[in-house]
């Protein structure tokens, strides 16, 4: 592959990052992402009242579940390609000011109607959020330093997870579970406030790229064909099945087939965070340190995160044949905290083939058909349980599903993934996803 010249390099580079800023906008997107998670948990944490409060049906409630991505990859699709023409400032703004009116419907009536209005509308406005969250974090870094930002920010998912699994519980389990809505609802708020005044986009931005037009463009159909795109979106399929039955039935699982109580649970699921975010800031690290001593990205963010899928994939398979509790609480971690590897590095495979002037699109396509699983696997899942003889044979048949969706994923974004070949196949140099 041939390098580009040192004159093409400092024509199109962009100014360095705003040090402090580039690091003050990595909080603040660490923070969206913990208040995204703990917004999308609140339901499986409160599944257990709320299903016998309403007596609900673990289809019912499956299908509540699945409605939070009856819009999700659509919106993902849609802000993508605004993300083109609008500040990531205003998009995650308007993003967040919708999260927190998604939480009022249920403080008002609380019935299945209002629980999928609000589930529905939340979707839709935390579609976009990881691959925009992702797209304003990349204009404050080049890529030979996005890794570590990268970790942080979907490690601010797992953060979510930690933090919101045991303070939903007790605001659950003390002040009834209507409570964590109205509290999501104003930390959303408080949130949207903040980025408000200190929101901007960064040096990276595909503005200060190359011409004044953005920079070089593609047909998206000749992007979309890649094997690393395609290798990517299947390796975000992968991990998206086991995040939306870990948000949507693993607290109930908990409480229903290891006889946890609602503290012990919340416990469990912040050790399961715990793991995913040591993973992310160990994993993720590595991956810059293997690029720097000239490891290919096929074999380093490619293979690292292909891997994880199957190895999340093994795991969920094989959990439920396990009866001691601890061996079995560990292959659960594995399955569920694994896959957290995965989402950063399938943004950063993608980039490395994208125009910076078209990654936002393109991560919102990788978002939006990676993340359908989520339309399908909660609703299955509940529908496996109550078609089951037992609950217990219904959960295994579901995670058996998860785990052969996960290992074929997997083992297709292990052979798919190829950004150096794919990048000098579209002509876009050593150095894809950067500027210019």
């Amino acid at each position: 592959m041939a390098p580009r010249t040192a004159t093409h390099a400092r024509d199109t580079a962009p100014p360095a990052p705003a040090g402090r800023r580039a690091w003050l906008i990595t909080v603040m997107i660490v923070a969206f992402m913990v208040i995204n998670f703990a917004d999308k948990s609140v339901l499986g944490l409160a599944a257990v009242p709320i299903m016998e409060e309403l007596g609900l049906s673990n289809s019912t409630y499956g299908l509540i579940s699945s409605s939070f991505y009856f819009l999700f990859s659509v919106s993902g699709l849609l802000v993508g390609f605004l993300s083109t023409r609008i500040s990531s400032r205003i998009l995650l703004l308007g993003m967040t000011v919708l999260w927190a009116v998604a939480q009022l419907p249920v403080l008002v009536v609380a019935s299945v109607p209002t629980l999928m209005a609000g589930r529905i509308l939340l979707g839709a406005a935390e579609g976009p959020a990881a691959s925009m969250s992702m797209h304003a974090l990349y204009k404050w870094f080049p890529p030979e330093r996005r890794a570590l930002p990268s970790a942080l920010q979907i490690g601010g998912a797992a953060l979510g997870m930690l933090i919101a699994a045991p303070v939903v519980t007790w605001l659950i389990d003390g002040f009834g579970w209507r409570s964590a809505y109205a509290v999501l609802a104003a930390v959303s708020a408080a949130w949207a406030l903040v980025w408000w005044r200190v929101g901007h986009d960064g040096p990276y931005d595909h503005q200060h790229t190359g011409t004044g037009s953005g920079g070089p463009r593609l047909p998206y159909r000749r992007i979309l064909r890649t094997g690393t795109v395609l290798g990517s979106i299947a390796s975000a399929f992968g991990a998206a099945w086991a995040l939306s039955l870990s948000h949507a039935w693993l607290p109930a699982y908990f409480r229903t087939q290891m006889d946890m109580s609602a503290a012990a649970s919340a416990t469990a699921i912040s050790v399961m965070s715990g793991v995913g975010l040591v993973l992310l800031l160990t994993v993720c690290p590595f991956v810059d340190a293997l690029k720097s001593h000239g490891v290919s990205s096929r074999w380093s963010s490619g293979a690292a995160q292909s891997i994880a899928v199957c190895v999340a994939g093994c795991a969920m398979a094989a959990f439920p044949f396990v009866d001691a509790s601890a061996p079995r609480l560990v292959l659960i971690a594995l399955a569920f905290g694994g896959i957290a590897i995965a989402i950063p590095l399938h943004y950063m495979t993608t980039a490395e083939v994208v125009p910076a002037a078209q990654r936002g699109a393109v991560f919102g396509i990788v978002a939006g058909i990676g993340t359908l699983p989520g339309l399908v696997a909660p609703f299955l899942t509940g529908h496996l349980i109550d078609a089951a003889d037992t609950q217990t044979a219904g959960y295994t048949t579901a995670f058996l599903v998860a785990g052969a969706v996960m290992l074929t994923a997997g083992a297709f974004a292990l052979t798919a993934i190829r950004p150096e070949r794919d990048a000098q196949r579209l002509g876009l140099g050593t150095e894809p996803g950067a500027p210019g």
